[in-house]
Parts: C-alpha cells; sequence; structure tokens
C-alpha cells in the first residue's frame, strides 16, 4: 500500500496521458487500417487544434466549447485535404505516403509556429475544472479525471459505431473489400476520404481537449506522432479496445516508469514496439508484398542469367523481338555507347566537385562537405530501399555508430582519417549485423517501423549515454583528423572538403562496383522476385544480411566523414529528421541511382542551409516543400527524367519499394510477355 500511495498520482497522471494518445492514435490506426494512408503528418493535426483551442480558451465554457468545435473543425478540414492530397499516390505504396505527410507536417508545422508563434501558449481551462479533487487522500486535478472519463466514453462509442453501425460496416468494408464495397453502390474513396477527415477531426479533438495535458509549442506534434506510432503498432489495426489499453500502457511507461525506473523508461517503449513488429514479421510469409510479385514471370535463373550477360530480364532466352532484325554493326557498339552513357554524368560530376573550391566561399565550401557525408548515408539508403527492398527510416543508428565512434577515437587521440574510418565503418557494420536479423525478415510498411524504433532506441542511447556522446549537449573540442600519417590535423574548410572529396569517390566507386557484380545482381534478383529466388535454392536472408552490414558500414563511413567535416556532433545531426533528409534524397535521385542519391542529399543541404539562410526561420518550410514537389513531380526521381532504366523499375533493375510490377502488355505477335 506505502508503494501504491507513493505513487498513485503518476499513476493517474498515466492513464490520463495516455487516454489522451488513444485519442490521437485512433484516428491515426484509422487512417492507415481503413484508407491505407501512413499518416506522418497526424501531429501536426493534432497541434492545429491545441493550438486552436488555446488561443480561443478563456477560461469559460463557451471559450473551451468555441475552441472545441473550432479545433475539431479545422483538423477535419486538414485530414479531408490530406485524403485529396494522397489520392494521387494511392498506387505507389506507403513510402511515397510517408515522404508526402512528412513533408506536409514540416510545412504545416512552420505555418503554425508562424501564426501562433514559437513560444507555449498557456491554456485556460473553466474555473470549475481548474481546480482539484480528493482522490484516495490525494490531490489530483478535476481537469484531467474529467479526461479520463470523456476519453472512454470516447472508445465505447467509436467501438459501438465501428461494429454496430451501417457506418462502421462500410468502413470494416472499405479495408477488408473495396470492390464488394464497391458493388453494393457506395464509393470507397468517399469512405477513405470520410475515413480521413474523421481521423483528424479526432486528432484536433484531442489536441484542444489535451492541450491543458500536453500544451501546443515547438516538438509537440512530432512527441505526439512518435507516441502515437508505439500505440498502433502495440495495439494493432483490428481493435479500439486493444488500441485503448496500449495507450494506457504507454501512458504508464511515461509517468509512472519515469518515477519507478528512470534509467529503463526511454527505451522501453521503442523496444517493446521492435519487439512487436519482429514477432509479428516472424509469423508471417517470409517472401511476400514488398518483395516483387507472385504473377507469373521468367524463370530466375534465366533472368539472372540475362542480368550477368547484361541483358534485359525476360529476353535472356527470348531472343529478340519477332519481327526485329539484327544489325551487324549496332550491337557491336552499344556497349561502348551504353558505357559512355553512364559514365558521363559521373565525369561530368566529379569535375564539378572538384572544382567547387575555386567557386564557394568557406561557408558554402563546408556545406559541400556536409553533403557528402549526408549523400553516403543516402547511397546506404540506397542499397537497402532500391536494391535490397527494405526501405528504411532508421539508417542514422549505424551513422551515429559510425559517427559517435570518430568523434571518440579522435578525442582518444586516434586521429588519422583512414584509421578512423576503418575502424567507424567496423563499428557500424557490427552493429548493422546485430539488428539485422530483426529488420530482414520483415517488408514492406513492417521495415519502415522496425527501423524507426530502431533508430528511436539509438537517439535514446545517445541522449542518455552521456560519458560516450555527450548526451543533449554533443561532442566538441576534440582534435582535428589528420589526412595521412604524419600529417598536420585539417582546419580549412578547403582540405576538409577535399579530403570528404576523396573519401566519397572511392566510397561510392567501391560501391557501383558491388552493385554491378554478379553479387550486386543477385541482390536484384532478390528484390525483383524472392519467392522464385528462395524456390531456386537461394539463401535469400544472407544476401539481405549481408546488404544490411555493407550499408551499415557505408552509413558509418558518412558518419566519421560528418564528423571530420563539423567538428563536432549533436543528436539532431544522428535523429529521426536526418534519416527522413537520407530517404528523400534516394526519392530524389531515383531509388537506385547512386549518383542520383548523392545530388538529392546535396539538394537537401543547400535548400536547408544555404537557400533557408536568406529566409531565416523558414527551413522547414523550404524542406517541405521540397518533400512535396519530389513526391509528385520526380516519382522516378531525377534518373527516371533519363528514361529507360536509369531512373525507375525496369527490365534489369528493381523496383522501387511497395511499387507493384509493370503490367503485362501484348508483343508485337499478339502474345503477352512480361
Amino acid at each position: 500500500m506505502e508503494l501504491l500511495d507513493a505513487h498513485l498520482i503518476p499513476a493517474v497522471d498515466g492513464v490520463a496521458f495516455g487516454l489522451l494518445l488513444f485519442v490521437v492514435a485512433a484516428g491515426l490506426s484509422l487512417a492507415f487500417g481503413t484508407a491505407g494512408v501512413l499518416n506522418l503528418s497526424h501531429g501536426t493535426l493534432y497541434a492545429i487544434g491545441a493550438y486552436t483551442g488555446a488561443e480561443l480558451s478563456d477560461g469559460t465554457w463557451g471559450g473551451l466549447a468555441l475552441g472545441l468545435a473550432a479545433g475539431t473543425a479545422a483538423a477535419c478540414v486538414a485530414g479531408a485535404g490530406l485524403s485529396a492530397a494522397t489520392a494521387p499516390l494511392a498506387r505507389r505504396g506507403h513510402l511515397a505516403q510517408a515522404l508526402l505527410t512528412f513533408g506536409l507536417a514540416l510545412i504545416g508545422g512552420d505555418l503554425l509556429i508562424q501564426f501562433f508563434g514559437a513560444d507555449e501558449l498557456p491554456v485556460r481551462v473553466p474555473e470549475a475544472l481548474d481546480s482539484s479533487v480528493t482522490l484516495l487522500g490525494h490531490r489530483y486535478p478535476a481537469y484531467r479525471l474529467c479526461f479520463i472519463v470523456m476519453a472512454v466514453l470516447l472508445a465505447a462509442f467509436g467501438t459501438w459505431v465501428l461494429t454496430r453501425t451501417r457506418m462502421g460496416a462500410a468502413v470494416r468494408a472499405a479495408a477488408d473489400d473495396p470492390q464488394m464495397l464497391a458493388a453494393t453502390g457506395h464509393s470507397p474513396r468517399a469512405v477513405h476520404t470520410g475515413v480521413l477527415a474523421a481521423a483528424g477531426a479526432l486528432a484536433g479533438a484531442a489536441g484542444v481537449l489535451g492541450a491543458p495535458i500536453i500544451g501546443p509549442g515547438p516538438g509537440t506534434s512530432e512527441n505526439v506522432l512518435m507516441l502515437s506510432l508505439v500505440v498502433v503498432v502495440l495495439g494493432g489495426l483490428r481493435s479500439l479496445w486493444a488500441t485503448f489499453f496500449a495507450a494506457v500502457a504507454v501512458g504508464e511507461v511515461q509517468t509512472l516508469g519515469v518515477s519507478v525506473a528512470p534509467e529503463l523508461a526511454p527505451y522501453l517503449l521503442f523496444a517493446a514496439m521492435a519487439a512487436v513488429l519482429v514477432l509479428r514479421s516472424r509469423f508471417a510469409e517470409p517472401a511476400g508484398a514488398g518483395h516483387g510479385s507472385e504473377a507469373p514471370g521468367p524463370d530466375p535463373v534465366a533472368r539472372l542469367r540475362g542480368l550477368l550477360a547484361g541483358r534485359p530480364a525476360g529476353r535472356a532466352a527470348a531472343g529478340p523481338l519477332p519481327g526485329r532484325k539484327r544489325s551487324p554493326v549496332w550491337p557491336a557498339r552499344l556497349p561502348g555507347r551504353a558505357a559512355w552513357w553512364q559514365a558521363a554524368p559521373l565525369l561530368v560530376l566529379l569535375v564539378v566537385l572538384i572544382s567547387l573550391p575555386a567557386l564557394l566561399d568557406a561557408y558554402s565550401i563546408s556545406l559541400a562537405g556536409s553533403a557528402l557525408a549526408l549523400g553516403l548515408l543516402a547511397v546506404s539508403v540506397t542499397i537497402l530501399t532500391g536494391y535490397a527492398g527494405l526501405p528504411t527510416l532508421g539508417q542514422t543508428a549505424p551513422f551515429a555508430v559510425g559517427a559517435y565512434a570518430t568523434a571518440n577515437l579522435a578525442d582518444a587521440g586516434w586521429t588519422v582519417g583512414p584509421v578512423q574510418l576503418v575502424l567507424s565503418a567496423l563499428a557500424a557494420a557490427v552493429f548493422a549485423a546485430v539488428v539485422g536479423p530483426a529488420v530482414i525478415r520483415a517488408r514492406g510498411t513492417t521495415v519502415l517501423m522496425i527501423t524507426l524504433a530502431i533508430g528511436e532506441l539509438t537517439g535514446a542511447v545517445v541522449n542518455q549515454l552521456k560519458s560516450v556522446t555527450g548526451g543533449a549537449d554533443g561532442l566538441v573540442g576534440f582534435p582535428a583528423t589528420r589526412a595521412l600519417w604524419g600529417g598536420e590535423g585539417m582546419l580549412e574548410e578547403s582540405e576538409l572538403y577535399n579530403y570528404a572529396l576523396v573519401v566519397a569517390v572511392v566510397a561510392v566507386a567501391l560501391t557501383l562496383l558491388v552493385l554491378r557484380s554478379p553479387a550486386g545482381k543477385l541482390l536484384t534478383g532478390t528484390r525483383g522476385a524472392e519467392a522464385r529466388m528462395r524456390a531456386s535454392g537461394h539463401p535469400v536472408g544472407r544476401y539481405l544480411l549481408v546488404a544490411h552490414i555493407c550499408a551499415g558500414a557505408l552509413a558509418g563511413v558518412g558518419g566519421s566523414l560528418m564528423v571530420t567535416v563539423q567538428q563536432y556532433l549533436s543528436p539532431a545531426d544522428v535523429g529521426f529528421e536526418i534519416a527522413a533528409f537520407a530517404l528523400l534524397a534516394v526519392v530524389i535521385g531515383g531509388t537506385t541511382s547512386v549518383i542520383g542519391a548523392l545530388l538529392g542529399a546535396g539538394l537537401i543541404v543547400a535548400t536547408r542551409d544555404w537557400v533557408a539562410g536568406s529566409w531565416p526561420g523558414h527551413g522547414p518550410l523550404l524542406l517541405g516543400v521540397l518533400f512535396v514537389a519530389t513526391v509528385y513531380v520526380l516519382p522516378r526521381g531525377l534518373a527516371g527524367l533519363r528514361g529507360g532504366s536509369g531512373g525507375g523499375p525496369s527490365s534489369d533493375a528493381p523496383r522501387p519499394p511497395d511499387q507493384p510490377p509493370p503490367a503485362p502488355t501484348p508483343s508485337p505477335a499478339g502474345k503477352v510477355s512480361p
């Protein structure tokens, strides 16, 4: 009883906080489970309601009612607008939706700060609720008890709507069998729009009612989104009551866990999220939606032989198209021309990069060095996302391992650049090997969530392990890196840039050699037809694990390079935002283009640090616009502008994640060919 008495208030706070997360997560679960939208802007919908409610609150019941109505309506309209924004991406999978909604979150967050200010707004509740009541001998805020009652009633009402009404039946049908719903005369698109509007309304109402608990301010939307994702993963998508209990558990960990076991609380949530996702993927089929299709296609052995021979898949054994004669000259000259066509952009890019120190000022040169470091991170994401078919939001984890390894090596006197690079890559590779088995079994959106959990767990370790990472203050003041043995520490921006350029060129060259080798072609075959590769006896899991380890090592090199160029390291350099930027760089360049990933990283750094410098305070807005424009305008990335196989799915290149295979097309002879 003494233990209960000592922790009663945190326990009740945990219930209130958990139920607030439940209201938000219920909308997120509806949006994903019914409309199929992975909405990373859901926290912004909460912030819309919170800011609106705080602005209209005046301590009266009328102000509370007005704020609730206005905040709910504003978020509802935003949810309906989100439905229209994501509709063109319905056939492109969850990766495009995630990037689009993250961009919208950046734009919305910037606009909210510009309109309401950067300070946390005070919230005034009616006087009757702005008091305390006696709860088992303790004084407790009356408003929070009232909120607990309202959330329980909302859970009961929502369950009744989904299970006992025609509207709920339509929602369930839209999730389970949209074709059957359409056959009954109902529009699945209209149901999806209604679901996203209702999800926005739930988030907005939670923002208004939860503003006295989680006040509106910078960082609120990100915190609410992350915790809501944990709730959705733990509770699943099928039951509001499961979401309800998962939310209460998360709330207790966030409040009671901090008072009982503060050293473990930061790790529990995302560790539980990762464990649940891994266990679910263990019981799923290993070859599935994320890796190719079960539709008929060419034999995998013939496909791989064709790839190794440089011929498009499906033509390895088929010969020339009917009615087309072979040219005695063109086939002999084609390989040389193709090689030159592929090498020309590399040479042009290399010439431009070499000439940058003579064209830019010191600050711009330092930004170019940072772009090279981020570019290596993006290339590692390309390996996983474009070639292995494992879309990742957690590649900043091995990136962080490499970065902190280099900073600590330099602090210990190991300042030679090649030594730092090798040891950092080795540490990141070991990390990737440890977490790899938890990643490679999953597919599609589950991979995004598992890697997100790994990245957030790594971030928690960074903040807690102050003796190694410096905690929230980061690391600074360590000795400068020496390019070679016997040299001096590099301090000038031009020296650091040239060092970064040499490292990036070597790393990218090795990456391209591997990806274009037989080993890379095997990985391509795994990405394109996993089930058939398994049936042919190929150890697909081993291929994916090796790819995950190699990508981790490359990310570690990028982290090491970032520390060398910046000469400081903070948790923000290895957080979720950087992971999203790396994934955006891959989409900008084309999911299978290594050089495109480098160009995408350069564009992101230029937008975030150079262009935003002329419009202070609007960096998130500019990046958000870049996210949105990329998803809509460059569905196959910059490489896709070249046509053919350079940008997107082709006969000899892996398809972007979550994208269905191309439909069969009639051949000139009237037959159907893949």
